[in-house]
C-alpha cells in the first residue's frame, strides 16, 4: 500500500499511540520511527542511548538562554552543544534527523514535537491520540507493568511531562484540537480499527 503522506502521531500516555503508530507503518510499508530515534541521535553525537533514553521527551529550563547565546540554530544544524543539558542536546539532535528523514520519504513518528518540526510540509498529516483515564490506566498497569497502586498518578505525570515538553519546544498548547488533522478516541477501537481511521483519512484527502 503507497502513502504520500509523512504521518506525527501525539498520544496520551497509555492511549496505545505507539502501537497504533507502528501498525500504520506497517500497513503503509513506510518506516516508523519512536525510540529509534533514539538510537539515530545516539550514533550521531556518540552519547549513550541509555543516557538519552533518561532524558527522552523531558524539556529542561535552559533552552532559550541557550538561543540567546548563538548556540542553536534549527535552519543550519547546531554548534556548540558542549554546554547544553542531554534533554536540549537530544531535542536539537532529533529535530535534525526528523527533518531529514522529511527530506528523504514518508514515513510515521511518534512524539518528539514532530507534528511543529514539520509543521510546513504540504504531505504532513497530524494525529492526536487519545482515551478515558481509567483506560490509560488500566492498560499501563497491563503493559507497562506499573504498580496499580500509584498507576493513575503515574499516567497522570506522564501526560504533565509530554505538555511541559511541547510547551517548551514548540511554544504551543499539548493535546489542542486545533494543532491537529486528526483526533481519535481509541477508548473502544482496537489497534486495528485505529489504524483503518487514519487511512481512511489519508484516502479522503488525497481524493480532494
Amino acid at each position: 500500500m503507497s502513502c504520500n503522506k509523512i504521518v506525527t502521531i501525539t498520544r496520551q500516555y497509555g492511549s496505545g499511540g505507539h502501537d497504533i503508530g507502528k501498525a500504520l507503518a506497517s500497513k503503509l510499508e513506510i518506516p516508523f520511527y519512536d525510540k529509534e530515534l533514539i538510537s539515530l541521535a545516539a550514533k550521531e553525537s556518540g552519547v549513550c542511548p541509555e543516557v538519552f533514553e533518561r532524558v527522552d521527551e523531558k524539556a529542561t529550563n535552559s533552552l532559550l538562554y541557550s538561543m540567546s547565546l548563538g548556540l542553536y540554530n534549527y535552519g543550519n544544524g547546531f554548534s556548540n552543544m558542549g554546554d547544553l543539558p542531554l534533554n536540549d542536546k537530544l531535542y536539537i539532535l532529533q529535530h535534525k534527523i526528523i527533518k531529514e528523514l522529511a527530506d528523504k520519504g514518508t514515513f510515521v513518528v511518534v512524539g518528539r514535537c514532530a507534528d511543529y518540526v514539520l509543521r510546513n510540509l504540504p504531505n504532513l498529516v497530524k494525529v492526536y491520540i487519545y482515551a478515558d483515564l481509567d483506560v490509560r490506566v488500566k492498560r499501563s498497569i497491563e503493559k507497562q507493568k506499573i504498580d496499580p497502586a500509584r498507576a493513575k498518578q503515574a499516567v497522570i505525570k506522564a501526560d504533565k511531562n509530554r505538555a511541559n515538553y511541547y510547551s517548551f519546544y514548540s511554544g504551543k498548547k499539548w493535546g489542542l484540537v486545533e494543532n491537529y488533522d486528526l483526533c481519535i478516541n481509541s477508548t473502544n477501537l482496537t489497534i486495528e480499527q485505529a489504524v483503518d481511521i487514519i487511512i481512511n483519512y489519508i484516502d479522503t484527502i488525497n481524493k480532494k
